[in-house]
């Protein structure tokens, strides 16, 4: 008898235990809260580089996205620890829910690592980017330069004519405003000397090298070391000297052909220009040779294979007028030492008119003398 009874007694306690696995599946399923699934998702998460591991955090049903970019993993961790709406799935067994919520929770990635924690391999697959704001900002800076480039090619140029005439300097750039608002500009008239005994003018000039550029407003020569003149004390070294056509200076009213002027600086950086008034007559020597080392570009500086000896373009004779100016060209800076010899010096007709070809006019207008002091040599 009890080996006919026993299946009958083995189904009976089997089909019992599903019964209760069942009910208690379905209890659990349908009103367990998040929290009692908890400890089904301590489990320990892939070993960053750093070897530091970052706990699972669930969050409460509503909460904010993870700032690292965890939104996605939280919400289907959420999903599956019922904090969502109550599940009503079929009744499951305690092994097959136990699996289907591992699964769950081992794809939901509810243990994560530290953003800052990268494996090198995830930093190869991920090289860094450059920064948007870095790239606005150098989009900015091209956008600025192109825009100050453009204003420049734009710019009236100074001339003596047209858009950039003597009369326009100060409106073409807030640098050349005292060309129109200084009180002891050049050139100016001279007349009403106060003939007085002044020391001469020494000349400290040696033959040296040179380089002749036609920089779009003359013809300008810049002149090697060791030249140099002293006045009033000062030492003052010779830089460049160039020409204008006519004479800038005029002298009781009247001009001259041409002017050259020897432009002096100290050691503190005061300047001291040396007019040489030039007239129609025979060659001059000095002239000549400038003229024979034209380049043939403007702004192309040519270095001459000769030397030049500007005591060769002085006068003999070398009294002088003197008073306090300003550079005849923008920006028109004043505290100049102006000193313009007396005596011209002669030049052809042939040389006046290979500057002429160049720069038929390049002559400022007289400036008022607003009651400052001339005095010239007795």
């Amino acid at each position: 008898m009890k080996s006919k009874s026993r299946p009958i007694h083995l189904l009976a306690w089997a089909a019992g235990l599903a019964c209760a696995l069942s009910l208690n599946a379905g209890v659990r399923a349908n009103d367990a809260p998040a929290e009692a699934a908890k400890p089904l998702v301590a489990k320990p998460a892939v070993a960053p580089a750093s070897g530091s591991l970052v706990p699972a955090k669930p969050k409460p049903a509503g909460a904010a996205p993870d700032a690292r970019g965890a939104a996605e993993p939280a919400k289907a961790a959420t999903a599956a620890l019922g904090e969502a709406k109550p599940a009503k799935a079929a009744p499951q067994s305690d092994e097959a829910l136990k699996k289907m919520l591992t699964e769950r929770l081992a794809g939901s990635g509810d243990l994560i690592l530290k953003t800052s924690d990268a494996t090198p391999k995830q930093a190869e697959a991920s090289p860094a980017k450059p920064s948007k704001r870095a790239a606005r900002v150098d989009a900015a800076d091209l956008a600025a330069a192109h825009r100050a480039a453009q204003a420049t090619e734009h710019l009236p140029h100074w001339a003596y004519g047209g858009a950039g005439a003597p009369e326009k300097w100060s409106t073409l750039d807030p640098a050349f405003s005292t060309c129109a608002s200084g009180k002891h500009q050049s050139p100016i008239d001279i007349r009403d000397g106060i003939k007085v005994g002044l020391d001469p003018v020494v000349f400290d000039y040696q033959p040296s090298g040179f380089r002749v550029v036609d920089n779009g407003h003359t013809i300008q020569v810049n002149v090697g070391l060791g030249n140099a003149i002293e006045v009033l004390g000062r030492r003052y070294d010779l830089v460049q000297f160039h020409f204008h056509r006519p004479s800038e200076e005029r002298v009781n009213g009247r001009q001259t052909d041409m002017v050259a002027h020897l432009v002096h600086k100290d050691l503190e950086g005061h300047l001291a220009v040396v007019a040489v008034l030039l007239t129609r007559g025979s060659p001059q020597p000095v002239v000549q040779t400038v003229w024979n080392n034209l380049p043939l570009e403007r702004n192309e500086e040519l270095s001459a294979s000769v030397p030049i000896d500007l005591i060769k373009l002085l006068p003999e004779e070398r009294r002088y007028f003197t008073y306090m100016g300003s550079l005849t060209t923008p920006p028109c800076s004043e505290g100049v030492l102006w000193m313009v010899m007396k005596t011209p010096v002669q030049i052809s007709p042939e040389q006046i008119a290979i500057f002429s070809r160049l720069y038929p006019m390049n002559a400022r207008p007289v400036q008022a003398l607003n009651a400052r002091l001339i005095k010239e040599s007795n």
